[in-house]
């Protein structure tokens, strides 16, 4: 008897998805419940975005978040890796094959079912490619007016405690916990603190302030490599902004003219309120604007200084 047509998968409209090798309609691309990923968080992923640039889609620094990837895989000691060259051939693949002008990409390796003990060895690993229409991460309303965050009760995890530098699943329960707090008690994000109470970053964005003019992007040992944090550093300094890195505590913060959040699913963000306190002039600030159109520019191909950071989808 033939298969019965499957159902459409709810919620996401992936469309294709690229499983080991092969794209495959989404309501099959399937895994074990026994996976030890699900039951343990062995998995490595990114966050990418491919941009409408009027003349075909463009996926934005594929080829530092493919060595990103497989740094993360490296880091927890995943065997058997694809190489950089077919996590972007993968993505390049199913950008096209799912006809995206502009999308979310995410890569995703994953330890299989083959055993349920603690230690993943023996397990085989997968990699898998999926797209779909993501619009602004932290709503229109927010990048108009400034987004209102927290400051959560919950710490990032220090790193040596977890894997920081790796972006691998079971990592991100801390920022799970932290964003729900937040989105309970009516905001748009959380901030994280680290043990010390120094200012981390967001529940999934590396942060940025403004004083005097000079923007200050927050710099500290458990943040992830921030791809978009680099971005931004460099389009500011080529614009010829002066950056400096920084420590801060939360109160650097209330004190500030302008605070943003950046990250491949935020963009550029700005920052109008933390912990009920207005920051600056309580609405997004003009240098956050500026910069956020400057990215834009440079995402969407309309600047041809960081032309090399786009790979084109024919």
């Amino acid at each position: 008897m033939a298969d019965p047509t499957p159902t459409p998968a709810p919620g996401l409209d992936a469309g294709l998805i690229w499983m080991d090798g092969e794209l495959v309609p989404q309501e099959r691309a399937t895994v074990s419940v026994l996976s030890h990923a699900l039951h343990y968080g062995t998995s490595v992923f990114e966050g990418i975005r491919a941009y409408d640039t009027g003349s075909g889609a463009a996926v934005f620094r594929l080829q530092e978040h493919a060595e990103r990837l497989l740094a993360s895989a490296r880091i927890m000691g995943m065997p058997n890796l694809p190489s950089v060259e077919t996590i972007r051939e993968a993505v390049v693949a199913t950008v096209r094959a799912n006809e995206r002008t502009a999308c979310y990409v995410r890569p995703l390796l994953w330890h299989g079912p083959e055993s349920l003990g603690i230690n993943p060895r023996g397990t085989s690993v997968h990699f898998m490619v999926a797209t779909w229409p993501w619009g602004t991460y932290l709503g229109d309303d927010a990048i108009r007016e400034g987004a209102k965050v927290m400051t959560s009760s919950w710490r990032r995890s220090p790193p040596d405690v977890l894997a920081t530098k790796a972006k691998a699943g079971g990592n991100y329960v801390n920022s799970v916990l932290a964003n729900m707090e937040a989105r309970d008690h009516g905001y748009d994000e959380a901030i994280l603190l680290d043990h010390a109470g120094f200012v981390a970053e967001g529940s999934g964005e590396n942060l940025f302030f403004v004083h005097d003019g000079v923007v200050h992007a927050i710099r500290h040992s458990v943040n992830l490599r921030g791809i978009t944090r680099d971005s931004v550093i460099r389009i500011a300094e080529a614009d010829g902004r002066e950056v400096r890195e920084a420590m801060a505590t939360r109160d650097e913060l209330y004190g500030a003219h302008e605070v943003f959040m950046v990250g491949s699913a935020a963009e550029v963000a700005p920052i109008a309120e933390i912990d009920r306190r207005t920051i600056g002039a309580g609405v997004a600030g003009p240098v956050t604007l500026d910069l956020r159109r400057a990215y834009l520019d440079v995402v969407e191909g309309r600047d041809a200084r960081f032309e090399s950071w786009l790979t084109r989808i024919d």
